[in-house]
């Protein structure tokens, strides 16, 4: 998933927002103001969260 989630945060076409808080950091991907993947990173532990059709949102790679 990491390498699909950079895909997605680099892409253009996508805003990426991100909040920190404490040891806490969530960085949240959309599309047209449509939450589509996030990561939350909490001391070591980072985890993905993507919809269901993420892969619909990814760009070719070359």
């Amino acid at each position: 998933m990491r390498s699909a989630f950079d895909n997605l945060r680099l892409n253009p076409l996508h805003s990426v927002e991100s909040d920190v808080n404490g040891e806490k950091q969530v960085v949240k991907i959309f599309c047209n103001e449509q939450l589509i993947a996030k990561r939350v990173t909490l001391k070591k532990s980072v985890r993905y969260f993507a919809i269901k059709a993420y892969q619909h949102f990814l760009t070719q790679e070359e």
